[in-house]
């Protein structure tokens, strides 16, 4: 019988001190921290069992391979010439999709279950590990359906197939199609995140508008539909336009395709409106307004998606020092490498952590999570992001030279760290953003400090520090020391999620090294972590 096995016996060496290679993976049974998490914030744990299973199984891992090997291709013209304005992707994209959304991706938060957003996120966190690009659209159907309640004739066509679970990436019009998805162009070349300088124009055209004007930035063009903001006598307004309406193609013309760092397997366009179709959602002049329900629920899905790269990362980097030797012992030995890896190992289930207990938030109905879920939602997506990029680069460095090397998922998730960070708000953005929720919304305020106060008495370390922010700061500070003052808050609130959630050794190593700050500057420069405790629940039970 032939051996199959790839050759390790060659002409000038053999090959061996290298891991046994691994396919398929279940990211539920894998992984303690999500299991625990999710069941804390009462997600629906035998779902994401299932789930977790599949989607670490080798069907959609080759899949999510395919889709990032034969990226999305721009067909604007059919072979006499005509317009089509198309993207062409892999089958492997379109059976990632099919996953996500069959899942429940998108639906599961608005199917009067209970457990909804909770579940959602804790998909966010597996998609990430499996192929981050097919989030984007996910995310955006998800987000959408609130923002949608603001247009009750829009809403009743178009909620029923975002939330169908059914992939159906035809080209027809919403009315005969019984899932959709629905994507957001909302920035303009001039503008960027300040959307009020929009000069894209609408004009009435009976009780329908007509939108001319561009969008600098259009994720997934293939989707079915577009919330856009766009210039009304009265102001900024929301808009949905279709991608397809009856016998014809609406007039929104791509222009070309983003040649991005990451992400690759989304297409992001460049698109102009020449007198295209669309529909009013809300008022005239309230287009913010209306569209910063979509943005308040993409966002909890930016902070849930670095936990996943996070997660990605040092999943690869422990498989990595379990299986290799230097200087005559095994890497996940040697001391100096345990505290690396403990120490990523903090960031990663406190950037979940966190991120679970925020989609508890938005589960419940009650005026005072609302408001906690707004303030905390920003919070958390400025400090996840910016650990991500340091917590990704040093899980790189602990695969050495293999970790700079495409055949590992390692580059692929290190381009993909920095863009949660910047989507939905960069840095500044989200620190101004929470300087104008406390400001605005004294309500936001009180719940963040219902939350910080209800782990008071657990660790004295993390009271003196929650009695130092008070201190530092008895008012809101000046525009310029909006980061430290939001980074501050957010490691208080994280800390206090890992109180409440995690075990003593990854809550107090939290509190030592990221709330008192007794450290060095990079991973793994820390002592007094729990490192045995710690590197445990990385172990497969």
């Amino acid at each position: 019988m032939m051996n199959s096995e790839p050759v390790s016996r060659l002409g000038t060496h053999d090959v061996f001190n290298q891991p046994e290679p691994k396919r398929a993976k279940d990211y539920w049974v894998s992984d303690r921290g999500v299991r625990e998490h999710a069941a804390a914030a009462g997600a629906r744990t035998q779902h994401l069992a299932q789930v977790g299973a599949t989607w670490g199984g080798e069907a959609l891992l080759q899949a999510a391979e395919d889709a990032r090997r034969d990226l999305p291709r721009l067909k604007l013209f059919d072979r006499s010439g005509r317009r089509v304005d198309e993207v062409e992707f892999h089958p492997g994209y379109h059976a990632l999709m099919a996953a996500g959304l069959e899942a429940g991706y998108a639906s599961a938060a608005w199917d009067g279950q209970a457990g909804g957003h909770a579940t959602h996120a804790a998909l966010v966190y597996y998609q990430a590990q499996l192929e981050p690009g097919v989030a984007c659209p996910l995310t955006m159907t998800y987000a959408a359906v609130p923002a949608l309640a603001a247009a009750p004739e829009v809403d009743k066509i178009w909620t029923p197939r975002l939330t169908s679970g059914i992939y159906d990436p035809s080209l027809k019009p919403i009315d005969a199609k019984q899932g959709a998805t629905l994507g957001m162009a909302m920035t303009e070349k001039q503008g960027g995140s300040d959307v009020r300088a929009n000069t894209t124009v609408a004009h009435r055209d009976g009780n329908q508008y007509r939108l001319r004007g561009h969008k600098w930035f259009c994720s997934a063009p293939m989707c079915d539909g577009f919330l856009t903001l766009a210039q009304t006598g009265a102001g900024l307004t929301c808009f949905l336009v279709p991608r397809w309406l009856e016998g014809e193609r609406n007039s929104m013309r791509l222009q070309r395709l983003k040649n991005k760092l990451g992400n690759q397997a989304n297409a992001s366009s460049e698109i102009e409106y020449h007198d295209a179709l669309a529909y009013r959602v809300g008022d005239e002049g309230a287009g913010v307004r209306t569209i910063i329900e979509m943005v308040h629920h993409t966002r909890l899905d930016t902070v849930l998606a670095p936990a996943g790269l996070m997660r990605a990362a040092l999943a690869e980097a422990h498989w990595w020092v379990n299986g290799r030797s230097a200087f005559q012992k095994r890497l996940i030995d040697q001391p100096l490498m345990r505290s690396v890896l403990a120490d990523l190992a903090v960031d990663t289930e406190a950037a979940l952590s966190v991120g679970m207990m925020l989609a508890a938030a938005f589960d419940r109905e009650d005026d005072e999570s609302r408001a906690f879920a707004r303030i905390g939602v920003a919070l958390a997506k400025y400090l996840n992001n910016k650990r991500c990029i340091g917590v990704i680069a040093e899980a790189m460095e602990v695969l050495g030279g293999m970790g700079y090397i495409e055949e590992t998922p390692m580059p692929m998730i290190y381009r993909e760290a920095p863009l949660n960070g910047i989507w939905e708000g960069s840095g500044n953005v989200i620190c101004l953003d929470v300087l104008r929720a406390l400001m605005r919304e004294p309500a936001a305020g009180e719940a963040l400090m219902n939350v910080l106060h209800s782990v008071v008495g657990s660790d004295a370390r993390y009271d003196a520090a929650l009695q130092a922010h008070t201190a530092r700061w008895p008012r809101l500070p000046a525009e310029a020391d909006a980061r430290w003052f939001t980074e501050s808050l957010a490691n208080l609130l994280t800390a206090a999620s890992l109180i409440k959630a995690a075990p003593s050794a990854v809550a107090e190593g939290f509190v030592t090294s990221r709330v008192v700050g007794d450290r060095g500057s990079f991973s793994g420069a820390v002592s007094g972590l729990q490192v045995d405790d710690i590197l445990a629940r990385l172990a497969v039970d």
